[in-house]
């Protein structure tokens, strides 16, 4: 065969294997950057016709890149990531592996393209998500420590103005150390929900319920220049979340809506019930395909920009003045949601306002019926308890609590020293109320050795956060008595009160 028909042969092979490869490719004039040829692929991915193609030059793609793309240009082998846009308007990432080839006889750019959008949108998640984790970490370790401090001096507190006349001069600085200690706990509070360690206690709910009782709350928190739609539709499936910690949700999002209107507009809360499909689940790690129910905060406010939504639900972060806000709205709504087994997305351009949207799994169960007849009991009693707490302050301040409503008290600084009074106290023991994070042996640990000898005694778990050992990432297990740092005097006496007289004994984290 001649060489002019090997040659002509080989061209037609190169453009067959070109035009049809599922890669997206195109030829570029290395000189002028003006695009030669492009295949399917790349029509496909830019959403340029071939001929609309070869009217364009590689800057007229750039999104951002433009560096990058001279660099191409003049060291055309090698791999580069680039930021295109498409004839859409879409930003979308490239990474264009380019190669110097003979074309037409010339000297031409062959780039080999595979749109990474999706891979690097996924590893921005992942980054995000490491960093929520350690801020986490750190944020529920603090709050831990806290809250031990916070249960002394709030229970001090209490049990200084349980004993000191209504006129003595002192009463009112005492309760101003009870208000700021009250205060405290309520960061605290916030902290551990970011940090997905708190305690929640979850009920089969109806959200629409949730949202309407909140209505008239919600209408005298934003103010009257802002208009409030609710769009609850009559349809809708269950959800399986703590109760207290949805209204915080919600609440939350509507203070945020409400200081981004500073001069009036609409705030719409609407609930669906929704699939996230695979592929809604593949551009979100924290997602699993499947049915759920959408909570929906809407503003119609000033927006976020991109800088400002990467940081969000990052705690104490804030574009509101000083004083205006601890920053920790939505990272503690970010918190709550993602231990509630859902997801957020925000929504938000500059001057368009922001929807947030909460992703909840959606489950087949009838909403619970509050118990809403529920008597105060009373807090005295005479059992023995056996208390174990390896931070002395709270010990004693438990101790003294319980002594002077009539308890005995069996003191214990740690686990080894509970388990030696449990085999040497002949008597029956009640009840133990013992830290869940302790040195060596962990409080369900502790709780499981001793009912072997003490089947009938039952447990009240306490701590400044959740152990995943005990409970369930955070989810407190039905039946499992646990009370949370900070408490009051009151709130320790009325909860002992409550797991002694229970009709059955509280089981144990381990059944």
């Amino acid at each position: 065969m001649p060489a002019k028909e090997l040659l002509k042969d080989k061209d037609k092979k190169f453009r067959l294997l070109f035009e049809d490869h599922p890669q997206a490719m195109w030829v570029m004039d290395p000189e002028s950057g003006r695009f030669l040829e492009a295949n399917a692929a790349a029509s496909r991915l830019y959403g340029y016709t071939p001929d609309e193609f070869r009217g364009k030059n590689l800057r007229d793609l750039d999104a951002g890149s433009e560096a990058a793309s001279a660099i191409a240009m003049e060291d055309p082998s090698g791999v580069a990531v680039w930021q295109h846009r498409d004839n859409n308007g879409r930003v979308i990432d490239i990474e264009a592996a380019t190669h110097e080839i003979r074309y037409g006889g010339k000297r031409a750019i062959l780039g080999v393209l595979l749109d990474i959008t999706g891979r690097r949108h996924l590893e921005e998640q992942l980054r995000q998500a490491q960093k929520m984790e350690a801020v986490g970490m750190l944020a529920g370790g603090v709050a831990h420590d806290f809250n031990n401090l916070l249960t002394i001096i709030t229970g001090y507190s209490q049990l200084i103005l349980n004993n000191i006349d209504e006129d003595d001069p002192n009463r009112h600085s005492v309760e101003q150390i009870m208000k700021a200690g009250e205060r405290a706990a309520a960061l605290t509070k916030q902290l551990l929900a970011f940090s997905r360690r708190q305690v929640l206690q979850p009920k089969v709910l109806d959200l629409n319920k949730v949202v309407g009782g909140l209505g008239t709350m919600l209408r005298r928190l934003i103010g009257e220049d802002i208009d409030l739609h609710l769009e609850l539709p009559a349809d809708l499936g269950r959800v399986s979340a703590d109760p207290g910690q949805i209204e915080q949700v919600i609440m939350n999002l509507a203070v945020n809506a409400r200081d981004a209107m500073p001069k009036g507009g609409v705030l719409t809360i609407e609930t669906a019930n929704v699939h996230l499909d695979e592929h809604y689940a593949g551009r979100h790690i924290a997602v699993k395909a499947g049915p759920y129910i959408l909570l929906a905060v809407s503003d119609t406010g000033a927006g976020m920009d991109p800088a400002t939504q990467a940081r969000l639900f990052e705690p104490f972060f804030t574009t509101k003045a000083s004083g205006k806000g601890t920053g920790l709205g939505l990272s503690t709504v970010f918190g709550i949601v993602k231990q509630s087994g859902g997801s957020v997305e925000v929504y938000s351009e500059p001057g368009r306002g922001t929807s947030v949207k909460v992703y909840l799994p959606r489950i087949d169960q009838p909403a619970t019926i509050d118990d809403a007849t529920r008597k105060k009991k009373a807090t005295r009693g005479s059992e023995t308890i056996l208390l174990v707490e390896d931070d002395e302050m709270v010990r004693t301040l438990v101790r003294e609590t319980l002594l002077r409503e009539g308890y005995k008290i069996l003191d214990a600084p740690g686990p080894l020293e509970a388990k030696k009074m449990a085999e040497q106290f002949k008597a029956p023991i009640p009840l133990m109320i013992t830290d869940v994070v302790m040195p060596k042996i962990s409080g369900r640990e502790l709780a499981e050795q001793l009912s072997k000898r003490r089947p009938e005694m039952k447990v009240l778990y306490m701590s400044g956060y959740t152990d995943n050992a005990i409970l369930n990432s955070g989810i407190l297990e039905k039946e499992v008595a646990f009370i949370q740092k900070p408490f009051t005097p009151l709130a320790l006496t009325e909860k002992v009160r409550e797991v002694l007289e229970a009709d059955h004994r509280t089981r144990s984290a381990s059944e």
